[in-house]
Formats: C-alpha cells, sequence, structure tokens
C-alpha cells in the first residue's frame, strides 16, 4: 500500500516522504487529479481554429519528413482541386485545405487537424475514377470536421504532458514547448490509428460528402472493394491494415446504408476519363469504374 502511495505521488509530481502521506493526503492528489483532467477536457474542446491549424500544420510537418511529396504539380493541382471543391460542401469550407500526393508506395490516406489532408502514390495508382478519389479524399476530410485525431490527442495525453497543456499550450500564440510536445504526441496517432468508430463514421459521411459534390456517391465502396480483392500479404497494404478497421466490416456498414438512400444520386458521373487524363493513364471505361457495394 505504501508502494503503491508512492509511485501515485511521483505520478503527479509530489515525491514527498512515504510518511508524510495519510488518506487526507490521498484526497487532496486525487482532487488534483481530477481538476487536471477536467483542465485538459476543456484545453482540447475549447481549442481554437487558429491553434488546430497551428497544430495540424506541426503534425503534417513531421510526417512529410518520413514521405515527401511527389514531384508532380499537375497531380497535385488535379487532387488539391477536387479536395476543395469537397470542402466547400462541409461545414468547415474556409478551413486552409490543403491536399497532397506523397511519393509512397504504401496504400493509405490520412487527415491532420486544421485541414490537411494526404494520400499516397500507391493508393492513387489504385483508383479508375475521380469518384473513388472524391470519396477517398471526402472520409479525410470528415476526420477533419469531426476532430477525431484531438479527441485521440486527448484520450493519449501524458500526464505530465496534461498538465502543461491545460495552462497553456492551446491557449497562447507563438512558439510554446508544450506544443511541440503536443504535435510529437499526435503524430504518434498516425502509426497506431484512430478508433474504429471514428473510422465507421468518417465513411458514412464520406459517401455524403462526394454526394453534395455531384460525385457518384458509390466511389468509395469502389475503393474498398478493390483493396477487398488484393492479396492480404502485399506489403504496401501493412499499415492500412494496422490502422483502421478489417474493409470487410467497412463494407458490410456501407452495404446496409446506402441502398434506398442514394438512388437519387446513382446517376452522377464517376469521371472516370478525366481522372485516368489527370493521371497521365492511357484508356478509360466509365462503365467499367462504377461498382456498387455488394
Amino acid at each position: 500500500m505504501r508502494s503503491a502511495i508512492f509511485l501515485f505521488a511521483l505520478f503527479f509530481g509530489m515525491a514527498a516522504p512515504i510518511a508524510a502521506f495519510d488518506f487526507s493526503d490521498l484526497g487532496k492528489a486525487l482532487e488534483t487529479a481530477q481538476k487536471v483532467q477536467q483542465k485538459v477536457k476543456q484545453a482540447t474542446e475549447d481549442i481554437s481554429e487558429p491553434r488546430e491549424i497551428e497544430l495540424g500544420g506541426g503534425i503534417a510537418g513531421n510526417l512529410l519528413g518520413a514521405a515527401p511529396l511527389l514531384d508532380d504539380r499537375r497531380v497535385q493541382r488535379y487532387v488539391n482541386h477536387v479536395g476543395r471543391w469537397l470542402a466547400l460542401q462541409t461545414e468547415r469550407p474556409d478551413l486552409p485545405w490543403q491536399f497532397g500526393v506523397l511519393d509512397d508506395n504504401d496504400i493509405n490516406a490520412f487527415a491532420v487537424p486544421g485541414g490537411y489532408v494526404f494520400i499516397t502514390r500507391g493508393l492513387l495508382a489504385s483508383m479508375k475514377s475521380e469518384a473513388e478519389l472524391a470519396g477517398v479524399l471526402a472520409h479525410e476530410i470528415s476526420h477533419v470536421l469531426r476532430k477525431h485525431h484531438l479527441q485521440a490527442i486527448k484520450k493519449g495525453a501524458r500526464a505530465g504532458l496534461v498538465a502543461e497543456l491545460a495552462d497553456k499550450a492551446l491557449q497562447q500564440g507563438g512558439a510554446d514547448p508544450a506544443l511541440n510536445k503536443l504535435v510529437s504526441a499526435g503524430t504518434e496517432i498516425y502509426a497506431r490509428g484512430l478508433d474504429k468508430n471514428d473510422e465507421f463514421e468518417a465513411d458514412r459521411m464520406g459517401v455524403v460528402i462526394a454526394a453534395r459534390g455531384g460525385y457518384d456517391p458509390y466511389g468509395l465502396p469502389a475503393v474498398l472493394q478493390t483493396l477487398h480483392g488484393m492479396n492480404p500479404q502485399d506489403s504496401s497494404l501493412a499499415l492500412l491494415f494496422k490502422t483502421h478497421p478489417a474493409l470487410g466490416e467497412r463494407l458490410d456498414l456501407l452495404d446496409n446504408l446506402m441502398p434506398g438512400q442514394f438512388d437519387d444520386f446513382e446517376a452522377q458521373p464517376s469521371l472516370a476519363p478525366r481522372f485516368m487524363q489527370a493521371m497521365g493513364k492511357a484508356g478509360n471505361n466509365e462503365g467499367a469504374a462504377r461498382r456498387k457495394t455488394r
């Protein structure tokens, strides 16, 4: 019991002699812990948009250090054009949305707080239409809209960092060591992924945003079907499988959601020819690119 109390004291930076601790001290420590947790909750929930953008910029910089942007201005411009059009269909159109293609053969896509969205060259190469690209980008946009990564950062914040954040990291402007620590903590999330319910929510929202943008809403399910049909041992899928729910689960969710709900949008185009031209791919088939859920 004494060793447990001593460790508890160290945890909150109060390494007093063991003999100095009694139950009243423990009660005060618990009260302090609760206050700190409340401050952290408030700090992350009340984060201003400028601070969200600043945090996201730091995380995006770390991710770009691992995989640089593809050196193809035409492709980058095209993906940004599609992404920004989709962002205009949402409740946060005024974020400084930035979309980038990473020069990476791995198959993945991810979003960063503040409106940064990345897709890998490997995933882009697996697509067959602009509607498929729109579906994936809309999924990632949804993570930003719902602040999924900010919530994950809050849940995963270490105790030592928590106290600093509660006092200053998300409230002050300018350089801040605590903000730098938060950027590092946030970057770690991309190696382990979000809660699967966040991914399911982004799938549901993604098909709606794509439909609002005038695209065939079945673009995202089409991409998931393509990936589901690939060899699961393919090393390019390793990080996607590690950080996302099973593709079958995601397809089942959309298969239950979409029939009957999107009948009025099925005639919207997949824009396969325009996508093929932008990607520099030869040949296209508008009909073949339009696929439905199972």
